[in-house]
């Protein structure tokens, strides 16, 4: 019988690892394909990994709490039938990662690699000794380099020496830091005194780090806010909140009419909808709108997808729907694909102003902050209270510049202040 391999899949766009919580099978059991073989958690989702393949789990290669690179292989399973076409059609949707790269083993130093491998680095000039591969033990594969590609941080042969250099200052400074007598929780010295809790980091943690860190480092952020007047918007969502509450079964939020409104922005100025690919700007068609939904925990984006043609009521309905699978655990990883821009509800827990961190790869994040009354004054000079509520966003300044993302806050202002029972239909 054939054995193959079941590998880390890609449970969600720019996510790169997934930890092992629970395994759902043993070595020796007979599974059939589709079924689950493991619950796998990463910083965007929490979803079963299911079999690509009929027949007998052979070995588990990795323990629950083991955190995997996309691609490691998992586990290996002994194929009914051997080379059957149902083995030969499932194992062909893996073969390009199998066939990527072969790194040396302990007698055998150079490595060798795939004829796709090759191709892209002598296209794009990339120096494959500077490259950390994803794949199993540490092999490159193709995407490893597309993501440099898109990226534009591409190693070149010019770069070798430089990393020399840096790798000896390293090597210096890690000597030095062996030879100090330091007491530490970690690598990074933080001293730990009596009475302190050390906490360890879940791999939901570390790859939201990662993520954050890779948006922070990649994406050169800028910041811009706007004051918007939402009192016709309070108004008019008071006056039918309960009515709709008892009619649909669910809540009308604010947060609806806010992503609604973004949604319809995003329509007339597209250019906001955007991604970085290393040489050039994707300009993305569909406008799915990523919503931040946090538990105790952890953070996770799901997707509203096209939600420009979307009503208010169907907005409303899915954000409720996906903050209960959020907190649930029932998300799946299908539901987290796709975002082209993310608008964050910092209101929900008072904040007033803040500047988020861009949902890597997209070009931009809103924060909807909350709504407070002031006291403000109106163009005839008179002073009134109003609802207003400032909304916060966070720009990759290689894709977009000031004038555009003014014009964009500009207009979801405008259609937020024009919100009201004659101009605005929830259905």
């Amino acid at each position: 019988m054939a054995v193959e391999h079941i590998k880390m899949p890609q449970l969600g766009e720019s996510v790169t690892e997934g930890t092992i919580s629970t395994w759902l099978v043993k070595p020796g059991d007979h599974v059939a394909k589709y079924d689950p073989l493991a619950e796998v958690m990463t910083d965007k989702v929490n979803a079963e990994i299911p079999s690509s393949f009929t027949g007998v789990i052979k070995e588990l290669l990795a323990a629950e709490g083991d955190t995997l690179a996309v691609g490691e292989i998992i586990c290996t399973i002994e194929i009914d039938g051997g080379n059957s076409s149902e083995a030969q059609a499932a194992g062909s949707n893996q073969a390009d990662d199998e066939n990527e790269i072969k790194s040396a083993s302990g007698t055998d130093r150079k490595a060798r690699y795939s004829p796709a491998v090759l191709k892209l680095s002598q296209e794009h000039g990339i120096d494959l000794a500077l490259v950390s591969g994803t794949g199993a033990g540490g092999r490159i594969t193709r995407k490893d380099l597309i993501k440099l590609i898109e990226s534009g941080d591409i190693p070149t042969a010019e770069t070798r020496q430089l990393t020399v250099e840096q790798t000896d200052v390293q090597r210096t400074v890690s000597i030095q830091q062996e030879a100090a007598p330091i007491k530490s929780a970690s690598a990074h010295n933080i001293p730990v005194s009596l009475g302190d809790i050390e906490i360890p980091v879940t791999g939901v943690r570390k790859a939201i780090a990662t993520n954050m860190l890779r948006s922070k480092h990649e994406a050169p952020h800028a910041w811009t806010m706007v004051e918007v007047d939402a009192t016709n918007l309070v108004e008019y969502r008071n006056a039918i909140k309960d009515e709709f509450k008892l009619k649909e079964g669910f809540n009308l939020t604010y947060f609806a009419f806010f992503v609604k409104a973004v949604a319809q922005a995003l329509k007339e100025f597209p250019q906001i909808n955007s991604m970085w690919a290393g040489d050039r700007i994707i300009q993305k068609k569909d406008i799915n709108i990523s919503i931040a939904v946090a538990t105790d925990d952890a953070l996770f984006v799901p997707v509203i997808k096209n939600a420009d043609e979307k009503t208010i009521k169907g907005i409303a309905r899915e954000i409720s729907e996906l903050a209960v699978n959020v907190r649930n655990g029932k998300l799946k990883a299908d539901d987290m694909q796709g975002g082209t821009f993310t608008v964050n509800n910092t209101g929900s827990f008072g904040s007033v102003q803040s500047m988020g961190i861009i949902n890597y790869p997209q070009a931009a994040i809103l924060q909807v902050e909350s709504i407070v009354k002031r006291p403000v004054v109106m163009n005839n000079g008179m002073i009134a209270v109003r609802d207003m509520v400032n909304l916060c966003m966070s720009l990759d300044h290689r894709i977009l510049d000031g004038l555009v993302c003014g014009r964009f806050l500009a207009r979801v202002k405008e259609i937020i202040e024009n919100t009201t029972k004659n101009t605005t239909s929830i259905y």
